[in-house]
């Protein structure tokens, strides 16, 4: 990362409570082809979150913690602050004298950029501000929220806009929280009706939206030398062993799908 950070953009897309098995099924099964073609091998890497929802996760992911791949052993990180002892800082790690990655990248240049989604990131009260606060500028509007049915449409709109208007010579750390995938998801899948209550079918229906749409942020992002990483913050639970939701320790929350690649292809 040493080589990249400076060289390249950096963009993170967090599709908030994206489930690795649905994931990786539709990956499998041709029903995500944006994404699909993106990811190494054509499949998702699975790891483990760093917490069971939206607001602990982002807080570690910010401080450099992403999901942990899901096998024994330690695993050197990609960024990483200056921390005495530190087990999974390795020489390619990029280090940073902050107590985030934010404004870590922040204070080597970067333009930091945040469009929000979930309600963490609306800007609406003490709480849904402390995560957008990180960034030097942050987006939200109600038509990027969970309740939209066109939520990654306007966020993919906005994302474009802020790449245009960079100057070629200035690197942008772009972050978006992806809130189409969390509850309410049912009128993402056809036929359905308010009364219809969230299932692993309206999630599924609810990634292949997302991938609907993807390509358009992919294409944006990738007009310059980027770097992305793509990934779930946690799962959630739709019935399993009798939970529902998320924020409990369940293998449905803490199993997510990740992915990191370069766009240079894209331009």
């Amino acid at each position: 990362m040493n080589e990249v950070v400076g060289s390249h953009d950096l963009l993170l897309v967090t599709l908030d409570t994206l489930r690795y098995d649905v994931a990786q099924e539709l990956a499998a099964a041709g029903r995500i082809p944006n994404l699909a073609r993106q990811l190494p091998g054509g499949v998702w890497e699975r790891r483990h979150a760093p917490g069971s929802f939206t607001y602990a996760s982002h807080q570690a992911m910010f401080a450099g913690f992403l999901p942990t791949p899901a096998a024994p052993g330690s695993h050197p990180r990609l960024f990483a602050a200056r921390f005495a002892g530190s087990e999974t800082t390795e020489s390619g790690t990029f280090v940073y004298d902050t107590p985030d990655l934010v404004s870590g990248l922040a204070a080597v240049g970067y333009r930091t950029v945040c469009v929000g989604g979930v309600g963490f990131f609306n800007k609406r009260g003490p709480l849904g501000s402390v995560l957008p606060a990180m960034f030097q500028e942050s987006r939200w509007e109600p038509e990027f929220g969970v309740s939209s049915p066109t939520s990654f449409e306007a966020q993919v709109a906005c994302a474009e806009k802020i790449v245009a208007g960079l100057p070629q010579e200035q690197r942008l750390f772009l972050f978006v929280n992806v809130s189409a995938l969390h509850q309410p998801n049912w009128f993402h899948l056809p036929g359905a009706t308010r009364e219809a209550v969230d299932s692993r079918a309206t999630h599924a229906a609810a990634l292949e939206y997302v991938d609907r749409h993807i390509g358009r942020l992919l294409a944006a992002a990738g007009s310059r030398p980027c770097f992305a990483i793509v990934c779930s913050d946690h799962g959630t639970a739709y019935g399993e062993d009798g939970y529902r939701g998320h924020r409990i320790g369940h293998d449905v929350v803490w199993t997510v799908p990740y992915a990191h690649f370069f766009l240079r292809e894209a331009r």
